[in-house]
């Protein structure tokens, strides 16, 4: 009878060692029993004497057998009882079921020309910058040394000037915290901030991200609507913790907040108390004129800034930050270590070089080139397959809002879409209640002709008629 095979990477060593302990835990080889000569066993096993010794000395030390010289070996180890059958449902907290039951499944399958978003744009990478910022700081990263909670200053130094010379900031680098992502600074803001009895707020429909980070506390998440001015001020709650937000590029409708809503959300905030949480995802993408100003610059005692090279350097990095009032800083500083790390110091030292170097600035001017082209050429071409469609140019972000015209629904248009090849995104589960049908299509990934070619196939789907 064939032994079982070896794990990958395993050992002969650590395989037969593995084998013998299986053996004597599920009782195949009882406690007390004496094992063959190192000769017989090693050949039943197919290995040499050499590594049976090797095994068995390693199951000696472990206290599976015991050698007793001239009179052999021993298993010297009970067999393990039955393990109880995994129960019916596992004894979650509540804090995991609300964080589970706030996840939105990705649209799965494969197409010709896929244009669901979040997918990532390698060609628009500075890797020459990137790698050669890496090479330049590794030695200094490996030799520890900072080891400051909010993350390198020189770091926080380029964030700083950065927003400050881009965004219309007021930041200090006491006021910046290197994150893992916006995922993680929303998790970590959400559990200081909110509990069960408290009132968070979020636009809807919104990034479903930050809804279950909110969510999953037990605050009470108040779905406020958005509409072709961004976040409807005047639905605000009269009382609130936090309120998260994206004024610049308000996901997922790509729409700007216009200034007096933006004033009446920071009188909003100024009367209740709240904090705004701006997530400013799109800040660095916007590729028709010049990005609006954060809300952080006119009100930085009230906003929490939300930021992330994940999209505009690369995914790989994880390259986050939060800017804040120094007393919030120092609350996260204090519980950051219950859960998180500092990210990796190297990538936080190669991100102060490509800043400060002006090496992220020359390559957002060619990628906001690229973006401003390729949208152009996907609504030209969704125009020409679907007129009367009303798909609208988007300042800034890597994909395209497209409302859908009655009768139709997103589970028609992605049956549709799919039957002819194309993925797309659907607006559905980015709403808390019940919105207007539309989809996402993304075109940062896409070069020029499959954006055509996806428009064309996407035109042949919902022509009039069945399936």
């Amino acid at each position: 009878m064939p032994l079982p095979p070896a794990q990958p990477g395993e050992t002969r060593r650590a395989h037969t060692a593995r084998l013998l302990r299986e053996a004597v835990s599920r009782g195949l080889i009882p406690e007390g029993a004496r094992l063959p000569g190192h000769r017989r066993l090693a050949g039943a096993l197919g290995v040499s004497r050499n590594t049976l010794v090797d095994a068995l000395t390693q199951l000696e030390a472990e206290g599976y057998v015991r050698a007793l010289g001239r009179s052999g070996t021993v298993v010297s180890a009970p067999p393990l009882t039955a393990a109880p059958p995994m129960p019916a449902a596992l004894p979650l907290s509540r804090w995991a079921q609300r964080a589970l039951a706030g996840q939105v499944q990705e649209v799965g399958g494969t197409f010709a020309v896929d244009f669901r978003v979040g997918q990532p744009v390698p060609e628009l990478y500075p890797e020459g910058p990137w790698t050669q910022a890496l090479a330049r700081r590794a030695g200094q990263a490996t030799r520890g040394g900072d080891s400051d909670p909010l993350g390198p200053l020189d770091t926080r130094r380029a964030l700083a000037a950065h927003l400050n010379a881009s965004a219309g900031a007021q930041v200090t680098p006491d006021m910046v915290m290197l994150t893992g992502g916006t995922q993680g600074a929303l998790d970590a803001l959400a559990r200081v901030f909110l509990e069960p009895g408290r009132v968070a707020v979020a636009e809807d429909p919104t990034y479903p991200g930050a809804r279950a980070a909110l969510a999953a506390t037990g605050a009470q998440v108040v779905a406020v609507p958005v509409d072709g001015a961004g976040l409807q001020t005047e639905r605000l709650p009269g009382a609130a913790t936090l309120a998260y937000v994206t004024p610049g590029c308000q996901y997922p409708t790509a729409v700007t907040l216009g200034a007096a809503r933006r004033q009446a959300l920071l009188a909003w905030a100024r009367d209740t108390g709240a904090f705004i949480l701006e997530d400013d995802y799109a800040a660095d993408l916007h590729h028709a004129g010049r990005p609006p100003a954060v809300l952080q610059g006119l009100a930085p005692e009230r906003v929490i800034l939300l930021g992330s090279f994940s999209k505009s350097l690369a995914p790989v990095t994880r390259s986050g930050f939060l800017v804040a009032p120094p007393e919030v800083l120092r609350v996260l500083t204090g519980t950051r270590p219950l859960t998180d790390r500092v990210p990796g110091r190297l990538d936080a030292l190669a991100l102060a070089d490509v800043l400060g170097s002006g090496a992220y600035s020359r390559h957002l001017r060619r990628a906001r080139q690229v973006l401003a082209h390729r949208q152009e050429v996907l609504l030209e071409a969704l125009g020409a397959a679907l007129p009367g469609w009303s798909a609208a140019p988007v300042a800034a972000g890597l994909h395209v809002y497209l409302p859908l015209p009655a009768p139709w629904t997103e589970a028609d248009v992605l049956a549709r879409a799919a039957a002819q090849g194309v993925g797309l995104t659907p607006v559905g589960p980015l709403v808390s209640g019940v919105g207007m049908p539309a989809v996402l299509l993304g075109f940062a990934h896409l070069p020029p002709e499959a954006l055509r070619g996806g428009a064309a196939r996407l035109g042949a789907a919902l022509r009039p008629g069945p399936m």
